[in-house]
């Protein structure tokens, strides 16, 4: 017996590579890293949803992808992407596009978030970067030696022209004249900021208390709609802010949005149940109709800005309601108890590249996408203003993580079963006030 020398590839030529293990035919079984590649690619069929959260005292970003193909048999599903850690208790988002920080000077749009919370800064995040570590920028970010003079004191409360001294409550990015960020805060000041420059461009002082809300106009680019806790909502012309109108209401203000079928009028919700639509070009004058939509705070609103007469209300009560506004007479079309699942429902916004997928969120730390297209009363309500009803799936659909295995709440009303003539009428007035 003997042994001659070789080596184990003898023929080089003959050898086969392959770029990456999914083109080598051999290999049949995919490993973690390339699941996890898979779970990070963002196809054109997939929303995303940002989410604020706090648990046990950590707060974080969380940018949820939400992928309605219908490959996976369940006709959706929805996972947490990535998660940014937040310095302090998130109280409003806002997504923008345009540049600052480190990429500022790259050409096309961006994807960022500007993050209000307790503190009086507004941090701006980029969202295309995963696990990162820092803000691209600050807005209202005090100097060292500001700190340092206030370090071993009380902090001030007090307005200040050039920065927010207290929380940040609300913000509005403007998407016509894209360097524009608005914020309210609880110091009760109104401020603009320059993106470019990241300064306070503009601070308005016309409210006493809080500012909980604020929305630019979505065809008058400069206009601005602001409520406050003071219970008065203000509508001016960022220009020239000394020329505003003015609604004194009877509650501390929660929501307000603008009309996108008439930029003339808005709605604003308030914390004793009640949603209000008003004419912005008659200060003072009261509303066309009143609607009493919970019995306790309506802290979440949106209107459809597809599907004319189309909103929705969520309460502190743990109840989503969608109503059929149209022609100034609200009727409900369907309710659903979502307190088991979502407890106070803290937010709700309508997919704007699917008109008829509604994200709520509360107090639970959950969310959850319903598609009411799915609700036998939304269909009847709506499928004369959207082929979208008339062509959607009869069977209920709620979205929520892929690891809840809770049940769905049972506690629905359909909007078929009710009788609107036996609605009390105290639950919505229509004014005789000025036609819109």
């Amino acid at each position: 017996m003997y042994f001659t020398e070789a080596t184990i590839f003898s023929n080089l030529n003959g050898l086969t590579y392959y770029a990456s293990n999914r083109e080598d035919p051999y290999i049949t079984l995919r490993d973690e890293e390339d699941e996890d590649e898979e779970d990070i690619l963002i196809q054109s069929t997939d929303n995303l949803l940002l989410a604020a959260k706090t648990e046990d005292d950590i707060s974080h970003l969380e940018i949820y992808l939400y992928d309605e193909s219908q490959e996976t048999g369940e006709g959706g599903h929805m996972y947490v992407h990535h998660d940014i850690m937040l310095p302090a208790f998130p109280l409003c988002l806002e997504w923008l596009d345009f540049r600052v920080g480190r990429k500022s000077a790259v050409q096309g749009p961006g994807n960022y978030v500007a993050v209000g919370t307790f503190d009086p800064e507004i941090e701006i995040w980029d969202l295309d970067t995963i696990d990162t570590m820092y803000p691209d920028a600050i807005l209202g970010a005090q100097n060292s030696g500001d700190k340092k003079k206030k370090k071993n004191a009380k902090k001030s409360k007090k307005p200040n022209k050039e920065y927010h001294t207290d929380a940040v409550m609300a913000l509005a990015w403007n998407k016509q004249h894209r360097n524009i960020l608005a914020s309210a805060s609880a110091d009760t000041t109104v401020k603009l900021w320059d993106l470019t420059t990241q300064q306070c461009a503009h601070s308005f002082t016309h409210h006493t208390d809080k500012v909980q809300a604020l929305a630019w106009n979505p065809l008058e680019s400069t206009a601005l709609i602001t409520g406050s806790y003071d219970k008065t909502v203000a509508v001016f012309d960022s220009r020239a802010p000394d020329a505003r109108a003015t609604w004194r209401l009877k509650a501390d203000v929660e929501c307000l949005r603008w009309d996108p079928h008439d930029s003339h009028c808005y709605y604003v919700s308030t914390d004793d149940g009640m949603v209000q639509y008003f004419d912005a070009r008659n200060s003072g004058a009261q509303p066309i109709f009143r609607l009493h939509a919970h019995d306790k705070a309506v802290s979440a609103m949106d209107v459809n800005s597809t599907v004319q007469g189309c909103i929705v209300t969520g309460s502190t009560e743990g109840v989503v309601k969608v109503w059929d506004v149209k022609e100034n007479r609200p009727s409900m079309v369907t309710s659903r108890n979502v307190k088991s699942d979502l407890g106070q429902v803290f937010s709700i916004t309508f997919c704007p590249d699917a008109p008829f997928n509604l994200a709520m969120a509360g107090s639970a730390g959950k969310v959850q996408i319903w598609d009411i297209a799915t609700n036998a009363g939304v269909r009847r309500a709506f499928e004369g203003r959207s082929i979208i009803v008339a062509n959607a799936n009869t069977e209920e659909k709620i979205v929520a993580m892929a690891s809840d295995d809770e049940p769905e709440s049972e506690e629905e009303m359909d909007g078929a079963d009710i009788d609107m003539n036996e609605v009390a009428e105290s639950d919505y007035e229509e004014e005789s006030g000025d036609d819109v």
